[in-house]
């Protein structure tokens, strides 16, 4: 069974492989190692979802697509029937967890503009004090997945208020349904989105939804851009009213003349809230344990399904 991965390192990180599985490396999605027809299991670059398009009907034996991101978004449009495609859930938890946790705090803190002021150097406290603070404030979760808990335990000793909201209710979790958001907006001081890109996520975060947030409330988009309303966010923040944490935009990459880069209550990262130095041995310890699975006949994990 011929495998291809995305990296040199990869080989050693996805551990013992059963006989008779071959493991090439295939990089860049554009210099193939061997004939691509054989491939049974693809683990893709990255930064390969803009090629998925062109290389995936030369995949013609292929069976599995395992995912090194969290979301899978550009995938499933491209993806044939009958070729399972898993994402890499569970992997990112911890270091979107702890991005959402360090821009809240740091915007909260205002620690960009001291930044600014560090480069002027200048030392002036009273413009800056007193901040904000993260502790007992109100958190509304948007997306109460993996990386959802994995946020909502990060907070707890902040001593905050979190409520929960996934596609659908859970009450028997705690969960609020998207269709609760308006009731659930006016008393949100902190808004963290983790919902998946799809048509009905697309957008989610629109005037209105804007508009219902608290004088002083929070975004934090650690999702995918194009969940947030660019044009209306842009207003929002503009006022001065709201504040803004992006590890994601739309459009993305934010193009240099774009008016969110001059505003002092935004604070952008440029879609790095997963790229941690540990990243790979978690991606790559998945993978091996799919590649098992998959050699031995047994259900995969991950399955990214009908309605993502």
């Amino acid at each position: 069974m011929k495998v291809w991965i995305a990296h040199e390192k990869g080989r050693e990180l996805l551990g013992e492989m059963p006989a008779g599985v071959e493991v090439e490396v295939c990089a860049d999605v554009v210099t193939l190692p061997s004939d691509p027809a054989d491939v049974r299991f693809w683990v893709p670059p990255f930064s390969s979802t803009v090629r998925a398009s062109d290389l995936l009907p030369k995949l013609t034996g292929l069976q599995v697509v395992q995912l090194l991101s969290a979301g899978a978004d550009n995938w499933v449009a491209h993806v044939p029937a009958g070729v399972q495609l898993c994402d890499a859930a569970g992997v990112h938890d911890a270091a979107v967890a702890e991005w959402v946790l360090g821009a809240t705090i740091g915007s909260l803190r205002q620690f960009p503009a001291f930044a600014r002021a560090q480069q002027r150097r200048e030392w002036a406290p009273a413009a800056f004090t007193p901040t904000a603070e993260l502790t007992g404030k109100r958190v509304l979760i948007v997306g109460a997945g993996s990386i959802g808990r994995a946020v909502e335990r990060r907070l707890t000793p902040f001593e905050v208020t979190v409520t929960r909201v996934a596609r659908t209710a859970r009450p028997e979790q705690d969960v609020h349904g998207v269709d609760e958001l308006p009731g659930l907006l006016p008393r949100a001081e902190i808004v963290v989105l983790l919902v998946p890109l799809t048509e009905q996520t697309r957008g989610l975060v629109d005037g209105s939804f804007l508009a219902a947030l608290p004088d002083g409330a929070l975004l934090v988009n650690a999702a995918r851009g194009p969940v947030v309303d660019t044009a209306a966010l842009l207003t929002e923040v503009a006022s001065g009213r709201i504040g803004a944490a992006l590890d994601v935009t739309d459009p993305e990459p934010l193009p240099a003349g774009h008016p969110l880069w001059e505003l002092p209550n935004v604070f952008i990262t440029p879609h790095v809230g997963g790229a941690v130095v540990g990243l790979l041995p978690r991606a790559y310890r998945l993978a091996g344990e799919q590649l098992r699975r998959f050699a031995a006949g047994e259900p995969l994990v991950n399955r990214v399904v009908d309605g993502y």
